[in-house]
């Protein structure tokens, strides 16, 4: 059985724009940005990009909102 725990952020975070977590998954796997998501998981909110590689793979990168 699986659960998930949230954590509150650490003091001083700051939130993440979608366009500074879109240029994170970028870094992480060059290609073209096929669609990004914002999900709420718990009190977290978590950005899920999909990225078509140039390979032709497509990867999914998830970045928290708040770092």
């Amino acid at each position: 059985m699986s659960s998930i725990v949230a954590f509150a952020p650490p003091a001083g975070a700051r939130e993440v724009s979608v366009q500074e977590a879109v240029a994170e998954a970028q870094n992480q796997a060059a290609g073209k940005v096929l669609s990004v998501q914002t999900l709420n998981v718990g009190k977290r909110k978590i950005y899920r990009i999909k990225i078509l590689t140039p390979d032709g793979q497509v990867r999914v990168i998830q970045v928290p909102a708040e770092q």
